[in-house]
């Protein structure tokens, strides 16, 4: 009886570790935002909160919508600008505080940006892809991937950020390629 015993709770047991090693550490679904245009894949179930932040000297508030799979964050961040003209300074500077955030270094850097409309406005659609390296306030090496967008006078920030060693290039990709402006 003692050795049916043990071997059922060893059944159970390998049971549960089986069902373990099957849930996925990333369970990507797809995220429509409510506040923006936007639909992205993210590895958990999100959080949204929004905030209001200074961009270069313009107030926006700025909903971000988040994912943490062990110490990496994948988030979208998006607000609506007063004004279309001023989108390129924005994407600049969200790009530059997240790169601060780490204390970083862009190692990789490329802009795209649209022709001016029929009326000669400027910036009416751009992106700045970057890689960063730096390191937590405790010293431990970070990296940060970050597609930032605009579109008229709506901007994007999509960014994953971790652990140099623990963020997988492979899901930062996923993840920002999957960011589709509605």
């Amino acid at each position: 009886m003692k050795s049916s015993r043990l071997f059922a709770c060893s059944l159970t047991a390998c049971a549960l570790l089986a069902l373990a090693a099957c849930s996925p550490k990333f369970n990507w679904r797809e995220v429509r935002s409510k506040d923006a245009p936007y639909s992205v894949l993210l590895p958990a179930k999100p959080s949204t909160f929004a905030r209001p932040i200074d961009l270069d000297g313009v107030p926006v508030t700025m909903t971000m919508t988040a994912a943490k799979v062990d110490d990496t964050v994948f988030a979208v961040g998006s607000a609506t600008l007063p004004d279309a003209a001023k989108a390129h300074a924005a994407l600049i500077a969200m790009k530059t505080a997240l790169v601060k955030n780490i204390n970083g270094t862009v190692k990789v850097e490329k802009t795209t940006a649209a022709a001016s409309n029929a009326q000669g406005t400027p910036g009416l659609s751009a992106s700045i892809d970057v890689e960063a390296v730096g390191a937590t306030p405790g010293g431990k090496p970070e990296v940060l991937f970050g597609h930032f967008v605009s579109k008229d006078k709506e901007i994007y920030q999509v960014i994953v950020m971790g652990p140099e060693k623990g963020v997988s290039r492979e899901n930062a990709e996923t993840f920002i390629s999957s960011f589709k402006h509605n």
